[in-house]
């Protein structure tokens, strides 16, 4: 991983080299105070003292500066505002349109300087954590206490906005009152309700959110979908190619074909078991018709990422077509009595996935603007597919013949499923928009032009460490670099394999491929074993499996909810995580059947806290990964979204194959033998995450 002094070199201004924090004579300092207290040269008083009077002046040097700034953009809107004034009287279309370019001008500055403010927080919260990591003393709550509300201290005025907030209302105001407003006699004020939508402005407010340590539940869900949100302040160029490009059925088409796949997936689990009885099977035998669907998904992923660097509407357009076929076939498996039959429907409906295509659409052709918006609706249908799957399950409970065809609770949810995903097609093939390759050209071609200013308005979201090989960490946790900068252009070349993308991981973004392996692995095992243990323990049908199932997948969005508004604001992700990964230990634990009976209180509350707190560590998980895998890995064919996604459905297969082996050994013993590798896993990611906790983001 990159340095934070590397990235703090990158991201200066070259103009304001002198006013930025000096992280690197900080961080001698620190290692030579460690040095000079093992030689008894200096006691840890003196070090508090001198070390918070070197903070004192950094903070001073950039809070002045601030206001300084602060005071030229105000001096510049003034002027515009007199512009502003003489053309009220004398209305020019081309002067109100340099005006307008003008106040944008003034944000982009402004972006600038709040990109500035943020590096510098960055800075200051690192070498605090750096100080107490080497004294072992909680210098960084003493020096943030004492300084939080004294009259003499700076320290608040690099969190506190009441300046840069009055810059963005004049801008705001201004801009509002030149757009074309031909006909009304209404103030501004009298239409609050109408936000301004200018995309500078949104940058602006996103940079200052982050300043804040605003936690957005709408961000926090989006980045399960690890689709890069880059806030890089776009061209006009840009603007207008996105605008070009979106259309918002196409990505209503996308989220609805991510909906009914997580639909297609977890239907039949309420009776993957019964079918497979009816078909000359044993009833663990559903382990592999349930995980059929995940082994194809394998290779599906990485055609489906490849198709879409050409074409987006013909892979959904054969991803509809797969579906059906597959679920046809799996709907006549019955009739035909072929438990084969019923795997290669299975098979063909894991070959339909098209999640690479959603989220590539996601990433390519929906507005920087909306593209938080957007990846949340993508999470937000895969749980609402998730828990809808089951419960339409449970409300196909007939039996009834049409000539020669059974429709019962086994076939329904292929013939239902079926018909979906042919509505589906037809209104694909009706609705939606194949954006335009030339604009994507254009829009690379620009950006090369721009590469300087990219490099300076760097979003704000945009991870500080990155991955970078044959790094050599030194004892203080940061690693020693060659001062040289990297071409920009070897920097953002995407993966051109698997193998070229598993070398740009760190070893904490292993760890966090390991943890989303062993999450979706305990809960394939608990989902997918949940029919037939219900069924030998508790006796219970398909429609209470269907209700259990129901109510654990309604959880996914309270919980997300829960995490990205409340607790990931009292509480760091590495701390979630960890502690949310001992939780899935501890609810695998009580899952076990150790005493006689085994009640059903015991299955359902240990269920729910292992399905909870994996639903807990995957948003944390996920939303880590989104901020510190390799930027290189947020493009092309094989990016960090297909690599979890691979993960994450080889999980699932050695799930549902340890479901199906596990069942020649009896179906007595099938829950403690499945749970075994479960605990197994997750006791190692916890020791895994331990080793990484302080490289953690």
């Amino acid at each position: 991983m990159v340095a934070f002094g590397k990235k703090l070199k990158e991201r200066q201004i070259r103009e304001w080299q002198g006013y930025y924090i000096n992280y690197k004579l900080m961080k001698k300092k620190v290692k030579h105070y460690g040095q000079q207290i093992q030689d008894g040269t200096l006691d840890r008083r003196h070090v508090l003292k001198d070390f918070s009077r070197m903070l004192d002046n950094q903070i001073e040097t950039i809070v002045l500066f601030l206001l300084e700034q602060q005071g030229l953009l105000a001096s510049r809107i003034a002027k515009l505002g007199e512009r502003h004034d003489a053309l009220q009287e004398q209305p020019d279309i081309s002067q109100i349109s340099e005006l307008r370019e003008a106040y944008r001008q003034v944000a982009r500055d402004l972006l600038k300087l709040l990109i500035f403010v943020d590096v510098n927080a960055t800075g200051l919260r690192k070498i605090l954590k750096k100080f107490d990591k080497r004294f072992g003393y909680r210098f960084t709550n003493y020096y943030v206490k004492t300084r939080a509300n004294h009259p003499y201290s700076q320290l608040q005025q690099v969190f506190k906005h009441v300046g840069i907030g009055a810059v963005v209302g004049a801008i705001s105001r201004n801009l509002h009152e030149l757009q074309d407003r031909q006909g009304s006699y209404l103030s501004i004020y009298d239409q609050a309700a109408l936000p301004l939508q200018d995309p500078v402005i949104d940058s602006v407010r996103a940079a200052v959110d982050r300043l804040t340590h605003s936690t957005n539940f709408l961000s926090f869900l989006g980045q399960h979908a690890l689709i890069v949100q880059e806030d890089e302040l776009p061209t006009p160029v840009e603007e207008s190619i996105d605008d070009q490009r979106y259309h918002f059925m196409s990505l209503l088409l996308n989220l609805v074909n991510t909906f009914l796949y997580m639909v297609n997936t977890y239907i039949i689990v309420p009776t993957a078991d019964d079918y497979s009885l009816s078909l000359g099977a044993a009833a663990t035998v559903c382990g592999v018709v349930i995980g059929a669907m995940a082994v194809a998904q394998v290779f599906s992923s990485v055609y489906f990422s490849a198709w879409s660097n050409k074409s987006y509407f013909k892979p959904l357009v054969f991803s509809s077509v797969v579906l059906f076929a597959g679920n046809t076939m799996y709907a006549m498996a019955y009739d035909l009595n072929s438990i084969w039959v019923l795997l290669i429907g299975r098979l063909f409906c894991g070959f339909g996935s098209a999640r690479a295509v959603n989220r590539r659409y996601i990433s390519d052709c929906v507005p920087l603007k909306i593209r938080m918006q957007a990846s949340a609706a993508f999470v937000s249908a895969s749980a609402l597919g998730m828990a809808c799957g089951p419960a339409l399950a449970g409300l196909l409970q007939t039996n009834f013949k049409i000539f020669k065809l059974t429709f019962n609770q086994d076939t329904l949810p292929g013939w239902v499923m079926a018909i979906a995903w042919l509505l589906y097609l037809i209104w694909l093939c009706i609705s939606f928009k194949e954006p335009s390759r030339e604009d994507e050209v254009i829009q690379q071609e620009s950006s090369r032009g721009t590469t300087e200013n990219d490099a300076l308005e760097k979003g704000l979201k945009q991870p500080l460490l990155i991955s970078s090989d044959d790094k050599k960490e030194d004892e203080d946790g940061d690693q020693d670099i060659d001062e040289s900068e990297e071409a920009p252009e070897e920097t953002r070349r995407p993966a051109t394999s698997i193998q070229s993308a598993y070398r740009l991981l760190t070893p904490s973004v292993k760890v966090q491929l390991l943890i989303y392996f062993m999450l979706k692995y305990a809960m394939e095992i608990l989902l997918s074993e949940s029919s037939v243990i219900t069924t030998y323990y508790f006796s219970w049908n398909t429609s209470k499996v269907a209700i259990f199932l129901f109510c654990l997948g309604l959880t996914v969005l309270p919980v997300n909810i829960l995490v990205g508004s409340y607790i990931s604001n009292m509480f760091e992700d590495r701390q979630i995580l960890l502690a949310s990964e001992i939780v899935v230990c501890i609810g695998i634990v009580m899952s076990f059947h150790m005493f006689n009976p085994y009640s059903v209180i015991q299955y359902v509350s240990s269920g729910l806290i292992m399905f909870v707190s994996a639903e807990v560590l995957e948003g944390v998980n996920l939303s880590l990964l989104s901020r510190v895998m390799s930027s290189r890995l947020s493009r092309g064919t094989y990016n960090g979204g297909l690599l979890s996604t691979e993960a994450g459905t080889l999980a699932r297969v050695v799930a549902d194959a340890t479901i199906t082996l596990a069942g020649y050994l009896g179906e007595s013993k099938l829950l403690n033998v499945t749970l075994f590798p479960s605990l197994f896993i997750c006791v190692i990611s916890i020791i895994a995450t331990c080793f990484t906790y302080n490289t953690l983001y």
